[in-house]
């Protein structure tokens, strides 16, 4: 199998640290997106829709979508599960995927892509124009902020997103918080101290 990857974009950069938790190693191929490398003829080919990452199987099966491709390489890595050993685990880590990724990651997506020069007309991934609507980058980072206190609530009681374990769900959220720094320059607040306390514990258990 082939890895097609940009790392520092947020949806690789989910991607990137699940492979790392578990220790998977894949043959991969950097696409550099601020060179526009997600447009070239050779990559179209591999992935029409051009977007990142993209998994290419050995009989030329495509999963597009990080969920899928988290999916596939643990049925085949099972150690150190990250997407829950029994029912309700990976129903209430796939609820938080799904959550947080209608939430923070797209407000920051949002707040991002319609704002940065970059990204005139391509408001959206994908290989069609769309055009950026400022009024969606100022409501993006509004969500960001709102998102951040729901958050911080979710955390009161719990040691991480999806329950009492680490899990993919945590690996999301700390992608997003870094995505929405660097690319909304929208940070938690200082006064959401269960935010925070569970950045420290997730950082931990990531890097142990």
């Amino acid at each position: 199998m082939k890895l097609y990857t940009y790392d520092p974009a947020p949806n690789p950069a989910r991607l990137k640290m699940f492979l790392a938790y578990k220790g998977i190693t894949i043959d991969t191929q950097h696409i550099d997106m601020t060179r526009l490398e997600q447009h070239s003829a050779a990559f179209l080919a591999a992935c029409p829709n051009a977007t990142v990452p993209t998994l290419v199987l050995e009989d030329g099966t495509r999963l597009t979508e990080v969920i899928a491709i988290v999916h596939y390489l643990e049925g085949l890595h099972p150690e150190r599960p990250l997407l829950g050993e029994t029912p309700l685990e990976r129903a209430m880590i796939l609820n938080w995927n799904h959550r947080l990724f209608q939430s923070v990651f797209m407000a920051a997506a949002d707040a991002f892509r319609n704002a940065h020069p970059a990204f005139k007309d391509r408001a959206l991934p994908g290989i069609r124009p769309v055009t950026q609507l400022p009024e969606l980058a100022e409501r993006g980072r509004s969500r960001l902020i709102y998102g951040f206190e729901e958050m911080n609530a979710e955390l009161s009681d719990r040691a991480f997103v999806a329950g009492s374990h680490f899990s993919f769900a945590d690996i999301d959220l700390l992608a997003l918080i870094h995505f929405a720094d660097w690319a909304a320059r929208t940070q938690p607040d200082a006064s959401l101290k269960h935010l925070a306390a569970w950045t420290a514990r997730a950082e931990q258990a990531l890097n142990s």
